[in-house]
């Protein structure tokens, strides 16, 4: 027990001082674990051997990360990304193992080369989805783009498993029941998998049936469990469903032998539209960010600086050198789906890197004798230093991000994957208080803005956004103008936000359309477009003000807001019969009808005032 609390006091100190300071010197969170790990590993020596233990503990950091993932994915939008989980995805592992593999035959046999190929094909879940959050990169389309190579990553882990075996060198092996991997004529021991001894067809229909029961149980129990729960009203047993439903979960797909991960993320897709998903997401997130911490310090501290220093230009050469080749295949890639500028440049950097479950195959091609012990222990080392260097890729985006934005080259727009019957063009201070009263009253908006900087302030918020021009109509259509049925035109331009109404209104004349207004011409101008509620931008909170006033100067507050409420109807109704009168080719003072009108209805807003004053005065009386 002493033992527990003095290695849980270093790792949790280590966590503590290491990653603010990392964090303050724009290093970002992961790096200040990594570095962490080796302070209190290799160069103190304050752990040792636990952290391989607890790394695969850790590692469910990962899983708890992609049901958090899963959660903020409808499957309308999974669906809308199969074309980059089949395509882009799946080239990238292919195209990475082939070119690995060619140069690696040149030194080993051809079956070790491809082991190395299938190792280094894979990226850091972990660490690229934590950096891609944490820096509000998960909705660009770089970061879309990478997380759908990560998830088709791995769901061809497990496939590699299975073919790793069949490239054993000098042995035959077999995978016994329990998964260890030895001699054919070895002996399995008890085993808690579902799916041994079974024939492929039968293997099938269970995994199927494994994957319909996550599916089923997420649209039909996991409603009632919850209310079932709240029934108690112990707030800590809403955190105890969140980790049975993942950890739950988790362990049924190991039953079937599916990635735990893989059936998480599932879970969290089939969640997305729950009314508990906010719930789950609060309770899962604190031990997501603990775990993956610790694993990042398991990974830091397992680093063998013996053998790193034995033969540092190897190893080091071999990591730059896979991190080249994999970043030039990205770049490749990346080009081909249509990426450009800065969504690029994420997309490359963030992916060259081996991941964590190149430990896991590196374990598995040692055991089952397709590497050699020494190479294992020189591509576990390389694995180590392409994570970590990972962090200094990401400080590298934010300089290319800079660069690119002060020269105006990166203006391509984001690829908008989903739709919402609200569509909120600009997102300023107007729109930003629009898009908050909807969301938060449960309904899905697609936000657009031609700021790129506003775009990145709102992700670092956690809210979704797209960059593009929303007054152009293939941004438009994009975003679901087919189909919405509200569109906000709240942009900062005034003339743009015109043009919208204009086109919005041609293309869909049962279009609902809310617009903000920079002035009284612009009023009449919208009006003229086709808008159907028109909100100028200082009117209301003015009018506030006014009622203030009234409030100080000696009325009551029920005059004050009677007061308030006439005028606001007056002007209404002024503002609709103005706009008859009002010429878009003559100002509005040398036009003399609509002079003479607006002194009239003037008129009778202060006698409407007067007199409702006064009735107030005598029912009082």
């Amino acid at each position: 027990m002493d033992g527990f609390l003095f290695q849980a006091t270093i790792y949790l100190m280590a966590a503590v001082v290491a990653v603010p300071i990392a964090a303050r010197l724009g290093l970002g969170s992961v790096l200040g674990y990594l570095l962490a790990g080796i302070v209190i590993g290799p160069v103190l020596g304050l752990v040792g051997n636990e952290t391989e233990d607890l790394q695969h503990f850790a590692e469910f950091g990962v899983v708890m990360m992609l049901f958090i993932i899963g959660l903020e994915l409808e499957p309308r939008t999974l669906w809308d990304m199969r074309h980059r989980l089949i395509g882009l995805g799946g080239a990238q592992i292919a195209l990475t193992t082939l070119a690995v593999m060619a140069v690696a035959v040149v030194w080993m046999p051809w079956q070790t080369a491809l082991a190395v190929g299938l190792i280094f094909s894979l990226s850091s879940t972990a660490i690229v989805l934590q950096t891609l959050s944490e820096k509000g990169l998960m909705q660009t389309q770089g970061g879309r783009s990478a997380f759908s190579v990560l998830l088709t990553q791995d769901i061809a882990v497990i496939p590699i498993l299975a073919l790793l075996p069949l490239l054993a060198i000098g042995g035959s092996h077999v995978i016994h029941p329990d998964g260890s991997i030895g001699a054919a004529d070895d002996h399995g021991h008890a085993t808690m998998s579902i799916v041994e001894g079974l024939p492929g067809w039968g293997v099938t229909l269970v995994t199927l049936g494994a994957v319909a029961v996550v599916i089923l149980a997420g649209i039909y129990l996991i409603g009632p469990l919850f209310r079932f729960v709240h029934a108690a009203r112990l707030r800590e047993l809403y955190t105890a469903v969140a980790l049975l439903i993942v950890i739950g979960i988790a362990f049924l797909m190991m039953l079937v032998g599916l990635s735990p991960a893989l059936g998480t993320f599932l879970a969290g897709v089939v969640l997305a539209n729950s009314e508990f998903r906010h719930q789950l997401e609060t309770d899962i997130e604190p031990f997501k960010g603990l775990l993956l911490g610790l694993f990042f310090i398991t990974v830091g501290a397992g680093i063998n600086f013996t053998i790193l220093f034995a033969a540092p230009g190897l190893i080091i050469g071999m990591a730059v050198a896979v991190m080249l080749l994999k970043g030039a295949i990205l770049f490749l890639l990346g080009r081909a789906f249509k990426l450009r500028g800065k969504n690029l440049a994420l997309f490359t950097l963030a992916l060259a890197q081996a991941g964590e479950f190149g430990f896991v195959l590196v374990a598995f091609s040692r055991q089952t004798g397709v590497l050699p012990v020494e190479m294992s222990q020189t591509v576990l080392l390389a694995i180590a230093v392409t994570m970590l260097l990972t962090p200094l890729g990401f400080i590298l985006y934010d300089v290319i991000s800079r660069k690119l934005a002060e020269a105006g080259g990166d203006d391509a727009p984001d690829e908008i994957e989903e739709e919402g019957p609200v569509i909120i063009a600009g997102i300023g201070r107007f729109g930003q208080i629009v898009n908050r009263l909807v969301v938060s009253s449960g309904f899905k908006t697609v936000v657009l803005d031609h700021d790129p900087a506003t775009i990145e302030v709102m992700r670092r918020f956690g809210m979704k956004g797209y960059f593009g021009d929303p007054s152009r109509p293939d941004i438009l259509r994009a975003a679901g103008i087919d189909k919405a049925r509200v569109l906000v035109a709240a942009m900062d331009d005034h003339a743009a936000t015109t043009r919208l109404v204009e086109y919005a209104r041609k293309l869909r004349p049962d279009l609902h359309i809310v617009a903000r207004a920079r002035d009284r011409t612009h009023v009449y101008q919208l009006y003229r477009a086709g808008a159907d509620d028109i909100v100028r931008e200082m009117f209301d909170s003015s009018l506030r003000a006014g009622r203030y006033v009234l409030e100080n100067v000696g009325l009551t507050d029920y005059e004050a807001a009677e007061a308030e409420e006439t005028f606001y109807h007056h002007d209404r109704r002024t503002m609709r019969e103005l706009a008859e009168l009002w010429d878009p080719e003559v100002p509005a003072h040398r036009n003399e009808e609509y002079i003479a009108r607006s002194r009239e209805l003037e008129k009778d807003l202060e006698a409407a005032l007067m007199a409702q004053l006064a009735a107030h005065n005598r029912d009082v009386a």
